[in-house]
């Protein structure tokens, strides 16, 4: 591939981090994934060839590490790697403050929204016992999400707990709570549903910490609290 051909540092991280889908194998990887399969769980619009590749570049610069095991690689990022979650985090933060947010209006996926949940969980405000969420939104295949304290996990199919509380409506719904676009009892009148034990659905939100930027607000919003002109 041709390069930019310029001296200056941005061109040259830009080229070897602005490809597509490279910034989020690395956030995947800076979250916590390391198996092929895990981080394709919450990227699952990209292929296995591509994957494959971007974790060949990455670990080629340095950014992450690839170990052998018997069961297949595990990659983790490196100290250079890991130098590079400001710029994930720059990015989180600029597209919260100047991206419309408008859920119903964009093309989402489930499974990252799931699997980002079950990193997000609060192991201490969990029941006692390990619980499955059956998640059935409009359209959209059977999802379950295990709750297991430091273990949770989104899953296909149930791992055999219990299902004493479900998901359904829709997913624009669930995604607006979850970025922070909307508070639950807006979520839930945009069409997020709960059902199941009554005491496990009013304990729901409180078992998630939401999304690391939901307490971004938008530029506008933001300028109003605060009384400054919007930038």
């Amino acid at each position: 591939m041709t390069g930019y051909g310029q001296f200056c540092a941005v061109a040259r991280a830009h080229e070897v981090l602005g490809g597509r889908w490279t910034l989020l194998v690395l956030r995947e990887i800076l979250c916590g994934a390391s198996r092929f399969a895990e981080i394709r769980r919450g990227i699952p619009r990209i292929s296995k060839t591509m994957l494959a590749e971007r974790l060949a570049e990455l670990v080629a610069i340095g950014a992450i590490e690839r170990r052998d095991h018997g069961d297949g690689p595990e990659y983790r990022a490196t100290e250079a790697g890991r130098e590079a979650m400001p710029i994930v985090a720059a990015l989180a933060v600029w597209g919260q403050r100047h991206l419309p947010r408008q859920a119903a209006a964009e093309d989402l996926d489930l499974d990252p929204v799931l699997v980002d949940m079950a990193r997000r969980v609060r192991a201490a405000h969990l029941p006692a016992v390990p619980i499955v969420i059956r998640v059935e939104l409009a359209g959209l295949p059977r999802r379950f999400l295990l709750l297991k304290g430091a273990e949770s996990t989104a899953c296909l199919i149930n791992p055999g707990f219990p299902e004493p509380v479900a998901i359904r409506g829709r997913l624009d719904a669930l995604v607006a709570w979850w970025r922070g676009d909307a508070g639950f009892a807006e979520a839930r009148r945009q069409g997020l549903v709960l059902e199941g034990d009554r005491a496990l659905v009013r304990a729901f939100p409180g078992w998630f910490d939401r999304y690391a930027f939901a307490a971004i607000h938008p530029a506008a919003i933001a300028a109003a609290r605060s009384g400054e002109p919007v930038p």
